[in-house]
């Protein structure tokens, strides 16, 4: 199993459209989610940034991925998201969410 943490911002005043979005997220979403095995993932808002955590439970990172990202109605999530959104300035290359170094674990 491999942890996973990640930051984003996100426009202020469009907080309350992103946490009703995920109060009720779509059942092909969280479908997709699992089908691409992440589990235990949980987003958290600090003032205007998102914190992401999760844990995949998969063989192959990048094929989940990108099954992810064909994937029609995530597609479509994602077009509702990443205007919400603001990406970190210190982002890798490619990155929407930037992935974190993970410094610390106690199981």
């Amino acid at each position: 199993m491999q942890r996973f943490g990640q930051l984003i911002k996100i426009d202020p005043e469009k907080i309350e459209a992103y946490k009703a979005y995920h109060a009720s997220p779509w059942p092909e979403i969280n479908a997709m989610i699992s089908a691409c095995n992440i589990r235990n993932y949980s987003i958290f808002l600090k003032d205007d940034y998102l914190f992401a955590y999760m844990e995949y439970v998969g063989d192959d990172f990048s094929a989940d991925m990108a099954k992810m990202a064909a994937d029609p109605k995530t597609l479509e999530w994602w077009d509702i998201m990443k205007p919400l959104q603001r990406p970190i300035e210190t982002r890798n290359e490619g990155e929407w969410w930037a992935d974190m170094e993970e410094v610390y674990h106690l199981d």
